[in-house]
């Protein structure tokens, strides 16, 4: 099979290009041009992988302490039917477990030091059916629950903040208090630690307090659970299988899934991720078009060689494929190399930024002030391949002008003076 003059010759003048003295500066400015998609693409590659690892961590993170999907009771008052909407829950094919509980604020002392709490009252036999927290807790603090002893379980960080450790004693005190002759007096319930834990989530270690859920019943003085939490086969079919239950279940509910109950911050990632790529694409963009530059100096430079091909027969749309194929060359070869380098710094992003921080004794993400204290990395093949169809769209724009001019170079005019 013959393969066209026009590709063998844009592969020759691209290797010319940088093989020869003569255009020393020609083949600088196409290397840079290499180097800029080759880096482009590479950073675009490695930050949407980071942040998508980033995004996927803390998600992760953030199930393990939430339900994939919650149903209560409009309100915040018991559900009418616990046990039926329990078993109209656990009908449907997509739910693996399902678990009562009741959700409550109060506010949290010890002597002086006092802290707002998200107060979840569990049943310690079911809470591990439906969160990967409450599976590792099941063998340490929640066989300390124990109804009618009011023991709690506290975040990691809210027990160190308060100066608590497990034995010790605390006063929860409850919104509503009891009315007396005197006033409303707080209703007090002093209540001692039987363990705590850590998520990994600073949200939930510094504010959630977990206890048997006849405890948080009698404290809120509440009939029964306020909600059901659910855990799914595929956590990324929770909108769809809300749905679902709001059309099977009975009785006047409220239904929410893990992506509205963090809606804010899911959306403020997703507008950040698609910043960075508009932002990072510019950068191959430059770099793309600096192929144009690099080609109208080569159909200078090549003028004679233009002419001599046309007098040979050569038509002006083979001149123009001659120099597109060069153009194209540089747009690939910068691409497939920025998709190597992007790729393997993405997958071993874990070795490298530790050796980094060790070389240069800092830490690029301190577990003080970041939700995670190491750097996450998710290369997803939906980022990459617009990635590298953009590139090379790019790449391929930026040859049409020049080629086009090479194509109507004169050939007497070319050949005047040489």
């Amino acid at each position: 099979m013959q393969i066209p003059y026009e590709l063998i010759l844009g592969w020759r003048y691209t290797r010319a290009g940088r093989a020869t003295r003569r255009n020393g500066f020609i083949s600088f400015i196409s290397g840079v041009s290499m180097l800029g998609i080759a880096l482009g693409v590479a950073a675009l590659i490695i930050v949407l992988s980071v942040m998508n690892g980033f995004q996927k961590e803390v998600r992760d993170r953030m199930l393990g302490v939430i339900s994939h999907i919650e149903v209560f009771a409009p309100g915040g008052g018991a559900l009418a039917d616990p046990q039926k909407t329990l078993a109209e829950i656990r009908a449907n094919p997509n739910v693996v477990g399902a678990a009562t509980f009741i959700a409550a604020q109060a506010l949290l002392a010890r002597g002086e030091d006092m802290k707002g709490t998200m107060v979840r009252g569990i049943d310690p036999a079911l809470e591990g059916q439906v969160t990967d927290l409450a599976v590792e807790l099941e063998k340490t603090s929640f066989p300390k629950l124990v109804s009618g002893q009011f023991g709690v379980v506290l975040g990691g960080e809210l027990a160190r903040a308060m100066g608590v450790r497990e034995g010790d004693t605390v006063t929860l005190i409850a919104p509503s208090g009891q009315v007396t002759p005197a006033g409303v007096v707080p209703r007090l319930k002093t209540m001692t630690v039987v363990g705590t834990f850590d998520s990994g989530h600073f949200e939930y270690d510094s504010a959630l307090v977990m206890m048997h859920q006849d405890d948080a019943a009698k404290i809120f003085r509440l009939e029964g659970p306020t909600g059901i939490r659910i855990k799914l086969k595929d956590l990324h079919q929770a909108r769809q299988v809300a749905l679902e239950l709001s059309q099977t279940l009975s009785g006047d509910l409220l239904i929410r899934d893990w992506t509205r109950q963090n809606k804010t911050w899911f959306a403020a990632v997703e507008l950040e991720k698609r910043m960075m790529f508009i932002i990072l694409t510019l950068i191959v963009a430059v770099a793309a078009f600096n192929l144009v530059s690099t080609l109208v100096m080569t159909v200078t430079d090549k003028r004679a060689d233009i002419a001599i091909l046309r007098t040979l027969g050569a038509s002006p749309k083979s001149i123009m494929g001659v120099f597109m194929v060069q153009g194209a060359m540089v747009g690939v070869i910068g691409t497939l190399s920025g998709l190597l380098l992007g790729l393997g710094i993405a997958f071993n992003i874990d070795v490298i930024v530790p050796a980094l921080e060790r070389l240069l004794n800092a830490s690029f993400l301190p577990k003080d002030i970041y939700l995670i204290s190491r750097m996450p990395s998710e290369p997803q093949y939906a980022d990459i391949m617009p990635i590298v169809v953009i590139s090379l769209v790019l790449a391929f724009l930026a040859t049409i002008y020049p080629s086009w001019r090479a194509s109507r170079v004169n050939p007497a005019e070319a050949l005047r003076y040489e």
